[in-house]
């Protein structure tokens, strides 16, 4: 099958917005077996839309829309796909009913404009938005298939995942069954090279991407059903885990923090944090994860000498191996551990920029770990700007923590 992502909105045309979501759709696209050929931005103009999809009917089976499904004028998806058609858009009862109740839910009338939310046209059905009031449309005419969906990113990949893929994962002649390898500490290119055996197969097909926590490897197997399929992955699957080891910390949607966590429940443990340079960057990802009051126990930004002295570092450190060392991160660990009272401390020091510290270049951290069964301190060059370094500094600080607690034997 053959795709064209045709993304929506004058805003993207100004530059005002990045179109995240056509990066998004063309590696979902990939996974499906689908071969994605053209992507096209156009404005809030009805003709023009018409026009673009026109072009998209006559050279690919697949189209998927994002933008231009809000209740407003400038909102015309759904008029163009029906010019485009040829067919009158009509109030659907149900999803004029759903509609209402939502706006009755924050106890407010809702607007005469929004009714148009509620259209479809006969060769449309819906698609459920949980997160906002525009449900989608998957559209099946002259086999050919219209995929309308939200602009705003978050609506936009639950409407994928969880309405429009499955329908055209069936639709595509094949079940696909995808899975995400997520690696910390070693970056793209290395991890191209490591499994490079891997990138050259066709089915499985295996390719990696650099995200801004990880590097995903991304296993997709076409099969006649699911379990097949799955097969087929876990056998690559188990190979690669065999090549790259301890760098692959998870699966899909876990994050650092997420299965750091998952860690410390299973030791029973508590953590705390004493961070510097990460502003606490580090403390905040931790409890981004719904449930780390389990184990969360604190952070301290001691960003001040004179703070970290009276936080419990000891003078004699600091002064002997200055602030940014591996010494004071390994004192800022114990710290943060006897202050907070938890089992397991970390500590982070170091330089974000742009000037240099103690003669100290920017980028240089220093991050300990202390486990009631281990302590690890490390030294890092973090490239970058002074966000990249804070960045880059709380995931390798959650990548050691990762590590020291896989180690361990816990309870």
């Amino acid at each position: 099958m053959r795709a064209e992502i045709i993304s929506i909105g004058t805003e993207l045309l100004l530059g005002h917005i990045t179109d995240t979501n056509a990066v998004y759709l063309a590696q979902r696209l990939s996974a499906l077996g689908i071969d994605l050929h053209f992507v096209s931005q156009v404005g809030d103009n009805r003709g023009r839309l018409t026009e673009t999809l026109r072009k998209a009917w006559e050279r690919a089976d697949v189209i998927i829309t994002t933008g231009g499904l809000g209740p407003t004028e400038d909102d015309v998806t759904r008029e163009a796909i029906a010019d485009l058609l040829q067919e009158t858009p009509q109030v659907d009862s149900e999803l004029a009913a759903v509609l209402t109740e939502r706006y009755q839910l924050f106890s407010s009338a809702m607007p005469a404009t929004n009714i148009k939310q509620a259209w479809l046209i006969p060769s449309a059905t819906s698609l459920k938005n949980p997160s906002g009031t525009a449900p989608g449309w998957f559209v099946q005419n002259d086999n050919h298939i219209i995929i309308s969906m939200p602009g705003v990113p978050k609506e936009m990949y639950q409407m994928w995942e969880n309405e429009a893929e499955p329908r055209l994962s069936t639709l595509a002649g094949a079940t696909i069954f995808t899975r995400i390898l997520r690696i910390s500490g070693m970056g793209e290119s290395i991890v191209e090279d490591t499994i490079i055996d891997f990138i050259h197969l066709t089915n499985p097909t295996v390719a990696t991407y650099a995200k801004s926590d990880a590097v995903d490897v991304r296993i997709s197997a076409k099969a006649e059903n699911t379990a097949k399929a799955r097969e087929m992955v876990d056998d690559i699957d188990a190979q690669i885990r065999s090549v790259l080891g301890s760098v692959i910390f998870g699966e899909d949607k876990d994050t650092l923090a997420s299965v750091a966590g998952d860690l410390l429940k299973k030791h029973g443990w508590t953590m705390s944090v004493m961070e510097s340079c990460t502003g606490g960057l580090t403390a905040s990802t931790i409890t981004d994860i719904p449930g780390s009051s389990d184990y969360m126990r604190g952070g301290i930004v001691a960003y001040a000498t004179d703070l970290k002295k009276s936080m419990g570092v000891p003078a004699d450190v600091i002064e002997q191996h200055g602030v940014i060392s591996r010494e004071t991160a390994l004192e800022m660990a114990r710290a943060s551990r006897l202050r907070c009272s938890s089992d397991v401390g970390i500590g982070i020091t170091g330089v974000a920029g742009p000037d240099l510290q103690e003669g100290k270049p920017v980028g240089l951290v220093f991050i300990a770990i202390v486990t009631p069964e281990t302590e690890v301190a490390e030294q890092f060059q973090m490239p970058g700007d002074r966000h990249d370094i804070k960045r880059r500094a709380a995931l390798r600080a959650l990548n050691m923590l990762r590590l020291a607690l896989s180690s361990g034997s816990g309870n």
